[in-house]
Formats: C-alpha cells, structure tokens, sequence
C-alpha cells in the first residue's frame, strides 16, 4: 500500500514538473506541499516524550540454577547474584508535577523504572497506580526541571486516514518518530472488555508500549499499546488505547491510586436487529434487580443517551461515579419505561481462576500446554528448550506450522528449558489480557519464531 502511494506522489510530481518526468523539476515549494514536513511540529512535540527502562529481579529456581552451572564462563556473569531482566518501553508528561502516562504491562513487576527525559536527564519514577484491564499505568518523577507536557486532544474526532505521528523508544533506541494514518476505530482485538483501540499503520515496535500518538494539531489521541505481529517486529497494524479511555483511568489512578469502577449487576448482549442491548442476566439483590431489570429487558438509552452496542453501555456504566443514579430506558413487550439505578462499586476479584496456564502432566516427562495447544517435553540436545511431540489438530500452532520435533528455546524472549519456565512465561501473558507469546523455535538447524495466540479456556 505506502509503495503504491510513493508511485502515486511522484507521478503527481512529475507531472506538475514538466513532461520530462523527472521529479527533481519540481520546486520546493510544490514538493512540500505533496509531501509535507513533520520537522517543526516533532520538534515541539519530542521534549514531551520520555523513554522508560526497568529492571526486574526475577526469583531463582532449580532451573536457572542448571542453566547457570552448565553455561559457558563468558555467560555466567548474567545469569549470577540473581539474574536481572531489562524491559524498555516509552511515556508521556502529562503536568509539571511530574506524572507520566504509559502502558500498565512496561511496569509490571518492575524493581526499578527508570526514566529518561529528552535532554537525556536520567530520573527514578515510582508507581502511582496501573489498571491491567485497560493497560494503562500512572508513574510520577520528581525533578526542578521545566517538564513540558503533552496536550490531550479528542480520540472521538479522530477520522479513518488522519495522519499521525507516533513516537517511542523502540529497541531501546529512543527519540524514534514514525508517521502513517489511522487505518481503523473502535477495534477490539480480544485482550480484554474495554477494547476500543484506534489502529494505525505507523512502525510500532517492541519498545514503543506506552508512548504518545499524535494527531497534526500535535495532540495526543492514543497511547501506542499493542501490535500484530506474526515475527515479533512490526507489520503495519498497531494499536494504540484512545486517549478519551486513558483520561478517565488516569484521573482515578492520580486520585486513587486505582480503579473505582461502577457496577449494577447485569450481563448483556447484542440486541440482533433491533436498537439497544438486551438484557440475558441479572444478578440477586444487585442495583440493576432493585430498580426493576430483568432478563428480557432492552435498554435502548442511558441518561438520554442511545446506547449504541454493549461496549458502550459497559463503558458508560464503568466511568459512572460510585453512588450517582442514572435512568435508563427500558423496552419489554413492546412497553417502555424508565428505570432509575443506583451505581455502586465493582469488586474486583482478586486472582480469576482462569489465570493460571492449563498444563497437564501426561506421561513421564511428557506435558500438555492447553493455552499453546501443544504437548511437549524437555529436549536432551545442546540447547536446552522444550520438545514439541505433538500439536493439536485445528489449531493455531498447526497453522503456523509448528510439528512434531520441533524444539521450543524461548518464549517471549526468555529461556524455557522446563515446563516451570514456561507456565511462568504463558501465566505473564493471561494476567496481560491473555496476549499472543512469541516463541523462538529451532527446526533442524533453523532457528525461526512463531507467534502463537492463547487458546482461551472454554467456558
């Protein structure tokens, strides 16, 4: 698609140019006005951004302990006193204070988040509150430096194929900009309930999480946050969370320091055909039974809102403040009506069982790994890994192309010479709303990566 619009411009030029053809004959004046400058725009924009590292002091385990016995002397040293692990990721100055927005996943777990303003200034930032479910993380500096925040912009008025700027830490390199346009809204890609990502085109890579998009009026409209990828590198189609979304969860976590989300105590679906959502459940004694609702019941507005899908109704009723009331219009056989309900707080609960990694012993060094759909068992060649000896029928993994006596060395970057090593990496991914895991695979001599989605436990 870009190869065809660079024909497309410099046809255009040409032409303007003269008949020869030759782009050159343009003048400058005609050759910015086809294909503009970000230069002066990203100049004002860049002391915004800040690059974010962390360090994390994973606990030992008898594997790693074998790993380090058996590594090479030129090695040891990373693996020694306890084995460190880096993450890199980017952010963004919100106020003078100091507080910086990024994603949730760039600090979790993390020992020490270090931040890095534009003038290379190296800071320690400290955790105000994170929200997993929408992958956003609130962390604040402390400096007697002028700090230049970013100005919030509108992600509702954002239009399919605006241009926007992204800019990040990718691969640790720092300061990197990238353009492209915004290919999609509203995209939910399944990695929790309050998907409603704006895709864009623009290079996004590992590094970038938690960085600013920028529309032309130099607003930020999104926080880059995910991208797909079959290769782990970028692919054309990233995703950044609306900045609408993250000024309310911000505002919670700087009030907070967490999440207090509103809940009456209802399961909806698509009303198929008809306006509105439709009620399937309703919980005992919950806000929703006390004002009247039944299953049945479709709720077509919502403070005199039209309440379009469900992912706006449970956007709407999650951002409502805990005790305020709200009406909503019911329609039941044809009779409608007016509820009042009271919200109160949603409780979260503390660790879903669906969290932990299905894996099954099924023989003698032999184990099944539901989420990745595959049974595996530890290799006995040199490099220490995981040997795939059969993969499930239909699934994800047969589609990439993953067989039998294929060896799996890394998942996610990280070593997984036993099944442990691995339930830890696939137990990350599901707290961070079941995210696809990259696995590094040798096949013969080859060395090649597959990025593979969780299966999800069936409900």
């Amino acid at each position: 698609m870009k190869r065809r619009v660079i024909i497309c411009l410099a046809a255009v030029i040409a032409v303007w140019g003269g008949i020869t053809g030759n782009v050159r004959a343009a003048s400058p004046a005609l050759q910015a006005a086809v294909m503009p400058s970000f230069a002066d725009l990203i100049d004002s924009l860049m002391p915004s951004v800040v690059n974010i590292s962390t360090i994390t002091k994973p606990d030992s385990n008898n594997a790693e302990e074998s790993i380090i016995d058996s590594a090479e002397p030129e090695f040891r040293r990373y693996f020694e006193n306890g084995r460190k692990e880096e993450a890199l990721g980017s952010g963004f100055i919100i106020d003078k204070e100091g507080y910086i927005i990024t994603n949730a996943h760039v600090i979790n777990d993390a020992e020490i988040i270090n931040v890095t303003l534009w003038d290379d200034t190296l800071l320690e930032a400290k955790v105000v509150g994170k929200d997993p479910k929408t992958d956003i993380a609130l962390i604040k500096i402390n400096t007697d430096k002028e700090l230049k925040p970013a100005v919030f912009g509108d992600s509702d008025k954002a239009r399919v194929g605006d241009w926007i700027l992204a800019i990040g830490n990718p691969f640790g390199l720092g300061g990197s900009v990238t353009a492209g346009i915004i290919s999609a809204k509203s995209r939910d890609i399944e990695s929790g309930q309050y998907d409603n990502f704006l895709q864009t085109d623009a290079s996004i890579n590992q590094g970038s999480s938690g960085g600013p998009m920028f529309n032309m009026a130099g607003e930020v409209i999104g926080i880059n946050s995910v991208i797909f990828s079959t290769n782990g590198a970028s692919m054309g189609i990233g995703f950044a969370i609306p900045i609408n979304l993250a000024d309310w969860v911000v505002g919670q976590l700087k009030q907070f320091g967490e999440i207090r989300r509103g809940w009456i105590g209802i399961k909806i679906q698509p009303n198929d055909g008809g306006k509105g959502v439709l009620v399937s459940d309703v919980t005992a004694d919950a806000p929703a039974q006390k004002a009247g609702l039944t299953a049945g019941d479709v709720l077509l507005e919502v403070n005199g809102q039209e309440i379009e899908n469900t992912k706006f109704f449970s956007t709407f009723i999650a951002e409502t403040p805990v005790g305020n009331s709200i009406d909503i219009k019911v329609e039941n056989a044809g009779k409608i009506r007016t509820a009042i309900v009271i919200v109160q707080e949603l409780k979260e609960k503390t660790t879903p069982k669906t969290v932990s990694p299905d894996i099954r012993k099924t023989g003698e060094n032999e184990y099944e790994i539901s989420e990745l759909g595959l049974k595996v068992m530890p290799a006995t060649g040199k490099i220490p890994g995981l040997k795939v000896i059969a993969v499930a029928p239909q699934s994800e993994a047969e589609t990439k192309g993953l067989k039998a006596g294929d060896i799996i060395v890394k998942i996610d970057k990280k070593d997984v010479p036993d099944i442990k090593a691995a339930e830890a990496v696939i137990y990350e991914a599901k707290i961070e709303h079941n995210r696809p895991v990259l696995l590094l695979l040798q096949t013969g001599e080859e060395m090649h990566f597959a990025a593979l989605k969780l299966i999800k436990e069936k409900q």
